[in-house]
């Protein structure tokens, strides 16, 4: 993509891209664990009848737990802790409607496995560990505090 010049470039400044996929598994992790809390401490409001269609709960739960952490700070609070964030096409963070739209890319990812084994190739093999939704938009996910 010629058009994402505001990025760092993994050629010239490798230390953005360093360890990110593997930083992003640890941080999907940790999310996951946090939205699992989440959805626990959302279950005796829905008089427990959360845990007949829980799956369903930590959907709608782990969805705006994302949209709103991203839209904040640019990052999940998994990605916080590995000092990882994403960067738009433009070198900034992401707003609200972006984080929305990556957010939507990977429950549609999760919905088609094919799709999520996609973008796992794709975050291996690519110079900046793009996975589908980043390719699609544009994003990168970057270290935050990169050694110059």
């Amino acid at each position: 993509m010629q058009d994402i010049w505001h990025l760092p470039d993994p050629e010239t400044q490798p230390e953005f891209y360093a360890d990110v996929p593997a930083k992003r598994l640890v941080a999907f992790v940790v999310d996951t664990l946090v939205i699992l809390g989440l959805s626990l401490l959302v279950v005796p409001f829905t008089a427990f009848t959360g845990l007949f269609f829980f799956p369903l709960l930590m959907a709608v739960v782990g969805f705006a737990y994302r949209v709103v952490t991203i839209a904040r700070a640019s990052a999940t609070w998994g990605m916080q802790l590995v000092a990882i964030e994403f960067r738009a096409r433009d070198g900034g963070r992401f707003d609200l409607g972006l984080a929305f739209a990556h957010t939507l890319g990977l429950a549609i990812s999760f919905g088609l496995p094919v799709l999520q084994v996609v973008s796992i190739v794709l975050m291996l093999t690519q110079p900046r560990g793009q996975g589908l939704s980043d390719l699609v938009l544009g994003s990168v996910a970057v270290n935050r505090r990169a050694a110059m």
